[in-house]
């Protein structure tokens, strides 16, 4: 008897962890750098779509492409600091990918997240023997905040 009571209240607890674990929509600045400084995971998606492309000085279409990336490590600047006045959040990865018309290169995503809710996402693409770039494009988006249609999400465990 205590052996299915221990099982049965075991099974609870895990099932209501499981479900308790929603991800929450961060839709500002101010909730991402709570979420960060409180030590949560972090989880970028960017609709690249909904972002304005720029390549070489030049606007282009932005690619109709998803991609995300977990917001760790990050570093905070507070505004005054490198010249800008406003604070920022900046956060990369690189990771090895395969694409077929390069082979293997690095992809290397950086955010910078500006206290007024636009992002500047650098991504680059560098070979795997020498660095050398053989793509490079910045992004310029907005945090979406549930109702503006927003290109940038942030995402954090509850």
């Amino acid at each position: 008897m205590k052996k299915k009571f221990f099982l049965i209240a075991s099974l609870t607890i895990l099932i209501s962890g499981i479900t308790n674990a929603e991800t929450v929509q961060l839709k500002n600045f101010n909730e991402l750098f709570d979420a960060l400084k409180n030590g949560k995971s972090v989880n970028a998606v960017i609709h690249y779509a909904k972002c304005k492309l720029v390549s070489d000085g030049e606007e282009l279409k932005s690619p109709d492409a998803i991609g995300g990336m977990n917001i760790q490590p990050f570093e905070y600047f507070s505004a005054g600091l490198f010249g800008s006045n406003k604070a920022f959040i900046s956060s990369s990865e690189t990771v090895l990918i395969y694409l077929p018309r390069l082979g293997y290169v690095y992809n290397y995503v950086k955010l910078k997240i500006i206290e007024d809710n636009t992002v500047e996402i650098t991504a680059r693409y560098l070979t795997a023997d020498k660095f050398e770039v053989k793509m490079d494009e910045t992004f310029f988006g907005e945090i979406n905040d549930g109702s503006n249609d927003k290109g940038v999400y942030f995402f954090c465990g509850s």
